[in-house]
């Protein structure tokens, strides 16, 4: 059986930050890769994180990616070199501000 995103949540929403989610255990603390293991960063000088809705992997360090993914809200060029950037947002921008607005925890 492949794994999948089907029943994951969002775990962690910073306003004027990002959006996380990609753990299959809904956590914030879990998810392995398609491989069943950490894989390696895939860093791009010519992709940086320059604009709202920049699509990357999250990663606890160097060459730790799995299954979570983070979308930007808007420039964060502190986190050019330190994250696989593999996308970005193209349509429904008014779905990602709904995100952004969407109160979280206590």
């Amino acid at each position: 059986q492949l794994a999948s995103y089907d029943g994951t949540i969002f775990h962690r929403n910073i306003k004027g930050f990002m959006i996380q989610g990609g753990d299959p255990t809904n956590t914030g603390k879990g998810g392995t890769s398609i491989w069943g293991k950490k894989f390696n960063d895939e860093i791009r000088e010519s992709l940086k994180h320059n604009a709202r809705g920049m699509l990357s992997m999250a990663n606890s360090g160097p060459n730790t990616n799995g299954s979570q993914f983070f979308i930007t809200y808007g420039k964060q060029p502190h986190l050019n070199g330190l994250y696989t950037i593999f996308g970005k947002v193209i349509h429904g921008f008014e779905v990602l501000d709904i995100m952004e607005k969407t109160q979280t925890g206590p």
